[in-house]
Formats: structure tokens, C-alpha cells, sequence
């Protein structure tokens, strides 16, 4: 199994923090601890998988190998460069995992998450779920447990058996508070899909348009998680995160 964590974003929206520099090396925690890392012990804990992939862009590909030259993990840490260097000419979240998929030519399980996610639970539970629901893309849910913030998320239904039999991205009068984190397993023989939403669409930039377009055409399942998570798109959540941690 491989892993790849999405850090090729420009996060406008956390200026000046992020205009030269990375939103996944922000420090959060006690220790000073870039975000990014928090993501990776969790993904060194995982005995399957062997290899933890970076996806970044041109502007900060150097910034990412001087972090990668002093990270102590076990896995082997590869970084992809997916060519851009500006917000004008992003791929988005879904055009940087169907890059990396081709780059790469990724013919593994594949595990994603985004590099700006904090999260308690462990992934080992995550991972026994998606090997349960053989075959079948599975995502990560969180029950924020607030209706009003929901809108700003992709909203979740899902039935007891875990399937998702609902999906919204960022509705305006949302009726569950189960929100999809940036957070998913695909299973080696639905990489395809990725290639085939792109020819059919042209939303790149947020997962939560493929995932809708997904499970009208796969059973798609969504795995709730405990305790504390963070999505660190602004610069209210990320003192949230810090305080925390």
C-alpha cells in the first residue's frame, strides 16, 4: 500500500502565513511540530504501508526536501513536484492525485490525506474498516456536531451498514453534521476512476465533487472518527489547532 498526503495547495486564505510557505510545515503542538508530521507518525504506525509520497508544487519543492532531509521515519518519503507554481494554474486536490497516480504509475491500495488534516483516531481502525468493504473506495467522516458549521463542509449520509447514501458539497441548509474529511482509501482497482471523473468534469479542485460523482456509480463507504480533528483552512482554525495541541 502507498500513501499520499496532499500538500500542493496555495491556502490563500492563511496569509501572510502561507504566501512563502507551505501550510502543511505550519508548527502546531508544544514541540513546535509541523502539521505534516502529526500525519506522518500516524502513517509510519501503518505496517502495510511502505512508502509515504508528498505531492507539492514548484514553489515550495525545495522548501518540502529541506523538511524531508531532517524527518527521522522509518517509511520511505518521496516528493512529487506537479509543476505549478501559482494559485492561478492549480490542479486542485483530485488533478494532483490523478497527477501523482500517472507520475508515479501508483498500482497500489493507495491511502490519502490532506496535508493540512490533525486528527486524533488512529488509521489502523480506518484501514481494518476498508479491508471489511472489500473492493470499495471508503472515506473518512467526522460528526462535527454543529448543523450551522456544516455547510461548509461536504455532508455525509450514511446508513448503519456504513454505505454513503447521501453527499452535498458545502449545501446550504445542510441535514446531517457528518462531514467528509480529506481523508480516503482506494482501493488499486478504482484508481481508474479518478481519470474517468476528469474526463467527465471539470471541478479538480475540491474532492467532494468526485466523491458525489463516485457513488452514483460505486458503493462508496464512510468511516466515522472519534475524537479531535482539524481542518486547518484558515487562520481561525489553525489557532484552534494550536491551542489544542
Amino acid at each position: 500500500m502507498k500513501a499520499l498526503i496532499l500538500a500542493a495547495g496555495y491556502a490563500v486564505r492563511l496569509y501572510p502565513l502561507t504566501k512563502q510557505y507551505p501550510k502543511p510545515l505550519l508548527k502546531v503542538g508544544k514541540k513546535n511540530k509541523p502539521i505534516i508530521n502529526y500525519i506522518i507518525d500516524k502513517l509510519e504506525a501503518i505496517e502495510a504501508i511502505d512508502e509515504i509520497m508528498v505531492v507539492t508544487n514548484s514553489k515550495y519543492i525545495s522548501i518540502f526536501r529541506k523538511w524531508a532531509k531532517n524527518l527521522k521515519c522509518s517509511k520511505k518519503i518521496s516528493l512529487i513536484d506537479d509543476l505549478t507554481s501559482t494559485p492561478e494554474d492549480k490542479r486542485g486536490a483530485i488533478g494532483d492525485i490523478a497527477f501523482s497516480v500517472n507520475d508515479r504509475k501508483i498500482k497500489n491500495d493507495l491511502l490519502i490525506i490532506g496535508g493540512d488534516n490533525l486528527f486524533d483516531c488512529c488509521l489502523e481502525e480506518f484501514l481494518v474498516f476498508s479491508k471489511s468493504k472489500v473492493s470499495h473506495p471508503i472515506i473518512g467522516v467526522y460528526d462535527i456536531k454543529d448543523l450551522k458549521q456544516a455547510h461548509k463542509y461536504g455532508v455525509v449520509n450514511v446508513n448503519k451498514e456504513g454505505k454513503i447514501t447521501d453527499f452535498k458539497e458545502k449545501p446550504k441548509n445542510p441535514k446531517t453534521t457528518l462531514v467528509a474529511m480529506c481523508l480516503y482509501y482506494f482501493p488499486k482497482n478504482k484508481l481508474k476512476l479518478i481519470k474517468d471523473y476528469l474526463r467527465e468534469k471539470t471541478k479538480s479542485d475540491a474532492t467532494g465533487f468526485y466523491i458525489d460523482w463516485l457513488r452514483k456509480k460505486e458503493t462508496v463507504f464512510g468511516f466515522v472518527f472519534g475524537g479531535r480533528w482539524f481542518d486547518i483552512g484558515c487562520h481561525n482554525f489553525y489557532q484552534k489547532a494550536k491551542e489544542a495541541f
